[in-house]
């Protein structure tokens, strides 16, 4: 029996995170095959060819309408994820879209249903979710490890870097929220259910550049666990996050961004003993993009990752929401949320 094609992926933009992790993974993914790059100008467009391979293409239209382009990952800003996600989904093409793909549940909702009567794959790449440390401690909650979870407490904040950054750029749908608050929203999402929302969220936005730099959300499934989730762009440097429990604790170092060779350390907690764990180096990138790969051919897959997208949207929302709702000297008229930029 001969193994199939591999699928021709077309990458829209030259972001950081595609040139470190997300393109070297589709390389090394013998499901997947680079078939091009697409940028606003061709300078850009032919150093990421030349580094990587494929077809150098100027312009994000021309790119959706090849052939040899089956799957498109859209490595752009905040601000035109969800324009160009869509327009990949109506030009027949399977979507990996970088977080966050939208704070809009509304979007969200749209995305999702044109990716479902397309019969096609909508996958937003939150990698860190494939990492195998996840799943152990994910083992570790239903042997009873750690007795019934009370709590989650999720952070991920980074330095203050060149405000230059798209990060900071209120045009391009830049903040903390979206950034670095996806990924705890997201963890806790995992770890409480398809029934969790938020009931309490605060953004610290930064007057002088117009976006959020700092924020917190408490989130609270049905059964009343709770799971705290802190952020932000002007911090020390934390990615980590603790599960609480009736007998026990399991804490996480490393918990959204470990490199692949990196073996992340789990420690557990119970009663007077705390025991370490070393566990196993993985590509979570790797990972994430042969499950996308899977998605792609295999339509069973796809309902979990548009729910997903769905429910994080939903979540996102809320936080801006409910933080908008609260007394605060700072002004959020406006805060960029799903809305596009239009390149030409």
């Amino acid at each position: 029996m001969t193994e199939p094609s591999p699928i021709g992926v077309g990458v829209l933009g030259t972001a950081d995170i595609a040139w470190r992790r997300t393109v070297p993974a589709i390389m090394a993914c013998d499901r997947l095959r680079l078939a091009a790059v697409a940028s606003r100008t061709p300078e850009k467009a032919g150093a990421f060819a030349d580094r990587f391979g494929g077809a150098a293409v100027t312009g994000y239209q021309r790119l959706l309408a090849r052939d040899d382009v089956q799957a498109v990952y859209v490595a752009l800003p905040n601000s035109l994820h969800e324009q160009w996600a869509d327009a990949a989904l109506r030009a027949g093409k399977h979507v990996l879209v970088e977080k966050s793909l939208t704070v809009d549940a509304a979007a969200a909702v749209r995305l999702a249903d044109t990716a479902r009567a397309a019969g096609l794959a909508l996958v937003e790449n939150f990698a860190f979710l494939d990492h195998p440390q996840h799943g152990w401690v994910r083992e570790r909650i239903a042997e009873g490890a750690i007795g019934d979870v009370r709590v989650v407490s999720a952070s991920f904040g980074v330095p203050q870097a060149d405000r230059g950054l798209i990060r900071y750029s209120r045009e391009l749908a830049g903040g903390a929220l979206r950034e670095t608050g996806c990924y705890p929203v997201r963890l806790a999402a995992s770890l409480l259910g398809p029934d969790v929302e938020v009931v309490g969220a605060r953004l610290r936005d930064d007057p002088d550049i117009g976006v959020d730099v700092s924020g917190s959300a408490l989130l609270a499934d049905s059964a009343g666990v709770t799971a705290q989730c802190d952020f932000g762009l002007a911090h020390a440097y934390r990615n980590t996050y603790a599960v609480w429990g009736s007998a026990g604790r399991i804490e996480v170092d490393w918990a959204f961004t470990p490199p692949p060779g990196a073996r992340p350390v789990v420690r557990l907690h119970q009663a007077d003993t705390v025991t370490e764990h070393r566990l196993p180096a993985a590509d979570q990138f790797l990972l994430m993009v042969g499950d996308f790969a899977e998605a792609c051919v295999e339509p069973t897959r796809r309902d979990e990752h548009r729910s997903a997208i769905v429910g994080q949207a939903t979540l996102l929302e809320a936080v801006v929401r409910l933080s908008d709702a609260t007394p605060s000297t700072t002004s959020r008229a406006g805060r960029p949320g799903g809305h596009h930029v239009t390149v030409a």
